[in-house]
């Protein structure tokens, strides 16, 4: 403690001690050079807000650049193209299992003609595996999307198999004027409760950024059982999205940029300009460099007295790829995909580098899957169907509803086909669990080879399992030997 500190203390011993205090805080602060305020950190922020509020008056904004830029910038559009096909691919498949073969067979046809039916978009234009498309496209896009329920009572079900269908909504339609509903608070839309909950959402009635309204534009108050909120969480506590694209969104911009401006470069080098230099004392005349326009291959062209033609050197384009390779890995980390499907470039890959690299990729998607796309949407389009079937009168059905995620793609089936039939064998794994990890549905497989053994057996062409992948017998040496003579 120096003068100072002592003088102080024992004049004021309150004032004193918290000057001490801070000492030894900042002490233990400074021993993280990353918290130090100074010329290396200038300019870093760190903002002490919740995992909401640090997005708070930017959604919109964030929104916006992220749908230019999947407009407008080819690789904002691949990458937004890798995740969804990844994810979801050709859709997350819900099955049916259960004890009694009845109620599977009840429970399979209403999935069928509803859930994988377009009937049960309220427009009539998707099923389920292509809403969970454009979900999760949006999803990356806007950083989240609300699936809403709409009831059908009385005549509007007529051609339904179960009383509800449903609707895609941005979260544009938020209302963000609305700032409290009775005790509860509203924060751009989302209605919470006194435990931090949502409760409800307030939905225009309309896309406030349509070129003409029907009808006046108003919103209303939606109960969260009839919304399903798809995003991302990161930290505890958040209940609101980001755009996938806002942590590169510079880089990406960037890149852009350079890129325009490298294109702009390797149009002038394709350019021949000449310039003319006349000697001293020579007079320029009126109609200098007439004829030049007319340069093309073969041709003549006189040039004044006194001018000499000087021909323009083009710029050159140095350091393109590196330059453009390393931002589009920076991209590709920051996203969590791979800079080979971002880029579509297989230079230098080959098995070991491609299993790697996808297999860190394949995580990050088995995360996205469960998070999103089936713990989120799943169980509430579940939710939803089941209180369905009650309204619709089946009560009683006891089965579960499972979700099979699309094919994962091999690298070398040639490889990886025997390995997992080794895991198999080993008792690492289930044949089943295998299925099911390649996007398989066990019970269709099954069902599937039943009905060829019964066709083979109906039509005499019963084929022994495995004979397709052994060799072909060789030829008796004998037979050979005849046939020579």
């Amino acid at each position: 403690m120096n003068v100072i500190d002592r003088t102080i203390g024992f004049f004021a011993p309150a004032a004193g001690l918290r000057r001490a205090t801070a000492r030894a805080q900042t002490a233990v602060v400074m021993n993280y050079d990353a918290a130090s305020r100074g010329r290396r950190t200038y300019g870093w922020k760190a903002p002490a807000t919740s995992a909401d509020a640090a997005a708070f008056g930017s959604r919109e904004r964030l929104r916006q650049l992220s749908r230019d830029m999947v407009r407008n910038r080819a690789y904002a559009a691949r990458a937004r193209e890798v995740v969804v096909a990844n994810v979801v691919g050709e859709g997350i498949v819900p099955s049916v299992r259960s004890s009694s073969d009845d109620v599977k067979a009840v429970v399979k046809d209403l999935v069928q003609r509803h859930l994988l039916s377009v009937r049960l978009d309220a427009g009539e234009e998707y099923d389920l595996l292509e809403m969970q498309q454009i979900c999760m496209s949006t999803v990356f896009t806007d950083g989240e999307v609300l699936i809403r329920r709409r009831m059908r009572p009385g005549g509007y079900n007529r051609h339904l198999a179960l009383p509800y269908q449903i609707e895609l909504v941005e979260v544009d339609c938020l209302d963000t004027t609305v700032q409290s509903w009775g005790e509860n608070i509203v924060v751009e839309g989302v209605e919470y409760g006194p435990t931090g909950a949502i409760e409800a959402y307030h939905l225009f009635n309309e896309h406030p950024g349509a070129v003409r309204h029907r009808k006046p534009l108003q919103s209303t108050r939606v109960h969260w059982s009839d919304i399903i909120h798809l995003r991302r969480f990161e930290r505890p506590g958040q209940l609101r999205g980001v755009p996938w694209l806002a942590p590169v969104m510079m880089t990406l911009g960037e890149l852009g940029d350079y890129q325009e401006a490298q294109i702009l470069k390797q149009r002038i080098s394709a350019l021949m300009a000449i310039v003319l230099k006349y000697t001293t004392g020579s007079t320029r005349p009126a109609n200098a460099g007439s004829g030049l326009e007319d340069l093309a291959p073969g041709a003549v062209v006189e040039l004044p007295d006194g001018a000499e033609p000087t021909v323009v050197q083009p710029p050159t384009v140095d350091g393109y790829d590196e330059f453009m390779g390393r931002g589009l890995r920076t991209v590709a980390a920051g996203l969590g995909i791979t800079y080979e499907a971002l880029t579509a470039d297989l230079r230098g890959v080959n098995f070991s580098s491609g299993r790697m690299g996808r297999n860190e990729m394949d995580r990050l998607v088995r995360m996205w899957q469960r998070g999103l796309m089936i713990m989120q949407m799943g169980e509430g389009i579940e939710r939803w169907f089941r209180e369905g079937l009650l309204l619709a009168g089946h009560r009683g059905l006891d089965f579960t509803l499972d979700w099979t995620p699309p094919r994962r793609i091999l690298v070398d089936p040639t490889k990886e086909i025997p390995a997992m039939i080794e895991e198999i064998d080993a008792g690492l794994n289930s044949r089943q669990g295998v299925q099911r990890e390649l996007g398989r549905d066990p019970d269709r497989i099954r069902e599937e080879r039943q009905q060829d053994a019964e066709a083979d057996r109906k039509y005499g062409t019963d084929i022994e399992p495995g004979a397709a992948s052994r060799p072909a017998p060789e030829p008796d040496k004998d037979d050979d030997d005849a046939n020579r003579q």
